[in-house]
């Protein structure tokens, strides 16, 4: 059944609401009731409105599907043409320019408001009114408080905002569960499984911005032979299979997996799907919500919440999304976890930091930190973090140069190297640091690591370990052994000269630990020594005050590192393959989070038992203090690397890494790549 049809009673609820909305914005163009120069916002925000109309009113009526690739090119463009390149700079869409044009205070207000709208195509292309209604009765009661403007109107503006997100959080927070958890609203799965993917006009059912990325990365895999495509989905597929064996659950009890991925892999994605289903899971796919060809615009926007964002706004949110869990608890017992299709090779980007953007105040950056835990939490109530696995695979798209199509192949090898050749030459590394107290790291040349690893001691050398010996399962490609040390007796500075972490640019990133525990941090991305802990603030520690070591791990893949050197592309590498290229240190919770009482085991047997620290053993009294719903990966990669070696308690050094190179015993053959 068309999953239209499942929204036709919902539609039809809101029906006589979007067109009384759609009257009345196509008046306003014509009218001049509002003062310059906010009558231009209106005018100009309303035409934007009327095109989202028009794409919905084509998809009802069929019109859309039959359009050429020419005619739904010019659409898309037209769609994102105010967020593409310099138009960015004179839109309304962009903070800056909004307080230049309409004051600081209305221009915070009306730039959310824009961007509110423009998440609404989503729901046009999707056959989803409420979205569309919901927001456009917004606009139009804000455009009727500037017809009557006063002394209060600013003030009733952030009132009208604040009601719409707190009166409609409940539609919004079932809306977003059932995306994750209903494989019945299969809007983006039907595209995938239906459409004829040799014709790349499927490409322009999303309502995302297409570009020569995302075409050029179809028509790519369009050339690759079925066979080839096939081989590649079973390493995600079979990674993800594996990964549920080795940490005991029993997959025969799942029956859905949420799938993951960059539009233009869709080939890999239906091939994956299908043996997925061979598996007993059916897909669900929710959209990601970002605009890639634009990450200006949506760093700009990121604390939008801001403007309506108190205790209340919370509480609310929280009771609707035990609401939506409760509505689909049994599919959340079945819920199998995410299987994730990363990309790689888009032109690095190193925020702007605006002073016009919304931004959380101290009280509300607590207060985020508060939410992001409690909902996590309850999030685990229906999904148990014991009871699903998850995968991750990650291939370039053409943006990463004239060499795209070498690159990757390179890519697929890494994802393939060989499973029992690393399975043994970790087994001696874990071996070694399983005898040690602490591990030593220090970095060379520009690096200014010198930190010590404090590690958990192993009762009974014969069954238990402290390292998890990780090959090609969840985690693709094969290639580290990882840890949560201990915090106590952890200290020293972590330097790394540049780095990429959640898709943003760090310059001469440094933190100081003290016990396990942040205690310091700088980066040089900014003049102003405000700003640079500011942007650490946010987007590292996401808004805690410190954050601990979650993981300590050393990568193993110098393949994956010498290809990031052959072709000049280690900045654009994802933290997926990056982390495998060197040691690297996670700030927040461990890998093992939410998941702490499984038993699980390396392939020798011996039973993992290095899962918690300080703070996640605060579980067992207060789950409040033991979780902060972030691990962010942090690599120092073999060139910057001096010396890695483990002390053990007598006092006995043996080194690990000597100048980039592995100097233990039997892992010498990891230093063949850098030779070749």
């Amino acid at each position: 059944m068309d999953y239209r049809v499942k929204l036709k009673e919902e539609n039809e609820a809101m029906r006589e609401r979007f067109d009384l909305a759609v009257e009345r914005i196509r008046s306003i163009p014509e009218e001049h009731t509002v003062k310059e120069p906010f009558v231009t916002y209106f005018h100009k925000v309303s035409q934007y409105i009327l095109k989202m109309v028009d794409v919905f009113h084509a998809i009802e009526d069929g019109s859309y599907e039959k359009k050429s690739l020419v005619e739904l090119q010019a659409w898309n463009k037209d769609l994102y043409e105010d967020l593409s390149g310099e138009n960015y700079e004179s839109s309304y869409a962009n903070p800056a320019y909004a307080c230049e044009i309409l004051g600081e205070d209305y221009g915070k207000v009306l730039t959310c408001i824009y961007a509110r709208l423009r998440a609404s195509l989503a729901g046009a292309f999707e056959y989803r009114l409420f979205d569309l209604t919901v927001n456009m009765e917004l606009f139009i009661e804000i455009y009727n408080l500037f017809e009557e403007e006063d002394e209060t109107t600013y003030k009733e503006i952030k009132s009208a905002l604040y009601y719409t997100a707190t009166d409609y959080s409940e539609e919004v927070c079932y809306h977003r569960t059932r995306e994750l958890l209903d494989p019945e609203l299969s809007f983006l799965v039907d595209i995938v499984m239906n459409s004829d993917l040799s014709d790349l006009r499927y490409l322009y059912q999303y309502g995302d911005r297409i570009t020569d990325t995302e075409l050029k990365t179809a028509e790519f895999l369009n050339g690759l032979s079925q066979e080839k495509i096939d081989a590649m989905a079973s390493t995600y597929t079979e990674g993800y299979r594996i990964g549920f064996g080795l940490a005991g659950i029993d997959l025969s009890k799942k029956g859905i997996v949420n799938v993951r991925y960059e539009i233009g892999f869709e080939r890999m994605v239906r091939a994956a799907i299908k043996q997925f289903e061979k598996m007993g899971l059916k897909p669900t796919i929710r959209r990601s919500g970002s605009n890639k060809f634009n990450k200006q615009y949506d760093y700009d926007h990121r604390f939008d919440y801001a403007l309506y964002f108190d205790k209340g706004y919370i509480e609310k949110r929280l009771a609707h999304l035990r609401k939506g869990y409760d509505a689909f608890k049994e599919q959340a017992s079945l819920f199998a976890g995410p299987a994730v299709i990363e990309t790689f090779g888009e032109k690095p980007f190193t925020p702007v930091s605006k002073p016009e953007c919304n931004k959380l105040n101290d009280k509300q950056q607590k207060l985020d930190v508060e939410f992001s835990r409690d909902s996590r939490l309850l999030m685990n109530e229906y999904i148990k973090g014991d009871e699903y696995s998850f995968t991750i695979i990650a291939y370039p798209v053409p943006d990463i140069g004239e060499q795209f199509e070498e690159i990757f192949e390179e890519t697929v090898k890494v994802n393939t190297l060989d499973y029992n050749l690393y399975k043994e030459i970790q087994q001696k590394l874990i071996d070694t640091l399983d005898s040690g107290e602490y591990v030593h790291i220090q970095g060379s040349g520009v690096n200014k690591t010198d930190l010590n690893v404090q590690l958990h001691e192993i009762p009974d050398k014969k069954t238990q370990t402290g390292f998890e010996n990780c090959l090609a399962d969840v985690n693709i490609p094969v290639g580290e052994v990882f840890t949560s040390p201990k915090l106590t007796g952890t200290n020293g500075i972590l330097h790394v000269s540049e780095v990429y972490l959640n898709d943003y640019k760090y310059i001469d990133l440094e933190l100081t630990m003290k016990d396990g525990k942040i205690a310091e941090y700088t980066c040089k991305n900014f003049d102003s020594e405000e700003e640079n802990k500011k942007f650490i603030k946010e987007n590292l520690l996401f808004n805690h005050e410190t954050l601990p070591m979650g993981e300590f791990a050393i990568g193993t893949n110098t393949t994956a590192y010498m290809m990031g050197r052959k072709y000049n592309i280690q900045d654009k590498l994802p933290i997926l393959i990056a982390e495998k290229t060197g040691p690297h240190f996670a700030m927040g919770d461990t890998c093992y989070s939410m998941s702490e009482e499984m038993v699980t085991r390396n392939p020798d047997g011996k039973e993992i038992i290095a899962k918690d620290n300080e703070c996640s053993i605060l579980r067992k009294t207060d789950l409040a203090l033991a979780y902060f719903n972030c691990h962010t990966d942090i690599t120092i990669p073999y060139d910057e690397l001096g010396e890695i070696a483990v002390y053990t308690k007598d006092g006995q050094k043996i080194v690990l890494i000597e100048n980039g190179r592995f100097v233990l015993e039997g892992t010498e053959e990891l230093n063949r790549p850098f030779d070749e």
